[in-house]
C-alpha cells in the first residue's frame, strides 16, 4: 500500500522552521550562550511560541479573541527585537567611544524615523481612539507593524557597521556578535524585500479574471516561501555558528599577523628588500 506524503510547502517550511528553533534554544542553553545573549534568546523563544500557537489555535478560538492572542504576542515580539538590536550592538562595539556610540545611535534614530515615515501607510488617528476593542486592536497593530519595521532598518544598517567596522571594535568574523547580526540582518532584508515586492505587484497588478487573481496570490504565497526559506537558513546558519566557540584574542591576533605577512613572504627575496 502505498504511502500518501501529500504535505504542503507551508507545512514542510512550518516543521522544519519550528524544529530549527527548538534545536537553536538547546544550543543556546547547551552551550551556555543564554547567559551572554538573553534578549535573543527571549526573542527565538517568543517566535517558536508564536508558531506552535498559529498552529494549535487557529481555527479553534473566536476570530476576535485570536486577534487579540495574536497581536498581543507580536507586540511583544517586536519590543524584544529593539532589546535583541541594543544587545548585538553592545557586544560588538564594546570598545567604541561613546560620542561615536551616542552619534551612531543618533543616525541610525534618524534612519529608522525616515522609514516609519514614509513607507506604510498610517491610519487616521481618530480611527486609533475611537475607545472599542477593535481600535485598540488596530492601534496594537499598528504598533507591532512600526516596531518591527524600526527592527529591520536599525538591523540592516547595523549589519552595514558591523561589516565595515566591527573587527576594529573586536567583533570579528568568528564572534557571535557578529554571526547574530549577519544573520539578523539577512533576515531584516529578505522581509523587507518581500514587503517592497509586494506592494508593488499589489499597487500595478490589475486582474482582469479569477485565474489572474489566483496568479497573483500565487505569487504572494510564492515570494512568503521564500522569506521562509532564507529564514530557515538563518537559523541553520545560528546553530552552526552558536556551536561552534568563539576564537580567542591570542588566536585571533596570531591569524591577523599571518594575514599581514603572508603577502611578504610570497614576494622574492629581492623586492622584499
Amino acid at each position: 500500500m502505498p504511502l500518501n506524503f501529500a504535505f504542503t510547502t507551508v507545512q514542510v517550511l512550518w516543521t522544519l522552521t519550528f524544529a530549527a528553533h527548538l534545536v537553536l534554544l538547546v544550543v543556546l542553553m547547551g552551550r551556555d550562550r543564554a547567559r551572554r545573549f538573553p534578549f535573543f534568546t527571549t526573542g527565538i523563544a517568543l517566535a517558536a511560541l508564536r508558531l506552535i500557537s498559529s498552529r494549535l489555535l487557529y481555527g479553534r478560538l473566536p476570530q476576535l479573541t485570536m486577534s487579540e492572542i495574536f497581536i498581543a504576542l507580536a507586540d511583544v515580539s517586536a519590543v524584544v527585537g529593539l532589546l535583541v538590536v541594543g544587545e548585538v550592538a553592545r557586544r560588538a562595539f564594546g570598545g567604541v567611544q561613546r560620542r561615536t556610540l551616542i552619534a551612531w545611535t543618533l543616525a541610525l534614530i534618524v534612519l529608522g524615523a525616515l522609514v516609519l515615515g514614509f513607507w506604510g501607510p498610517w491610519p487616521a488617528w481618530k480611527t486609533l481612539t475611537a475607545g472599542s476593542l477593535l481600535s485598540t486592536l488596530q492601534l496594537m497593530q499598528l504598533l507591532a507593524q512600526k516596531t518591527g519595521l524600526l527592527v529591520d532598518v536599525l538591523t540592516i544598517a547595523l549589519g552595514v557597521l558591523v561589516l565595515l567596522f566591527g573587527r576594529r571594535y573586536g567583533a570579528g568574523w568568528r564572534s557571535h556578535a557578529q554571526q547574530l547580526i549577519i544573520g539578523l540582518s539577512t533576515a531584516s532584508l529578505g522581509q523587507l524585500a518581500v514587503q517592497a515586492i509586494w506592494e508593488v505587484i499589489a499597487k500595478t497588478a490589475v486582474p482582469h479574471s479569477m485565474a489572474e487573481y489566483e496568479r497573483i496570490l500565487g505569487l504572494r504565497e510564492k515570494l512568503l516561501n521564500g522569506n521562509n526559506v532564507v529564514y530557515l537558513l538563518v537559523l541553520v546558519w545560528w546553530i552552526v555558528c552558536l556551536w561552534l566557540n568563539e576564537p580567542s584574542k591570542k588566536q585571533e591576533a596570531e591569524a591577523a599577523s599571518a594575514a599581514a605577512q603572508a603577502p611578504a613572504a610570497e614576494l622574492p627575496k629581492d623586492a622584499q628588500k
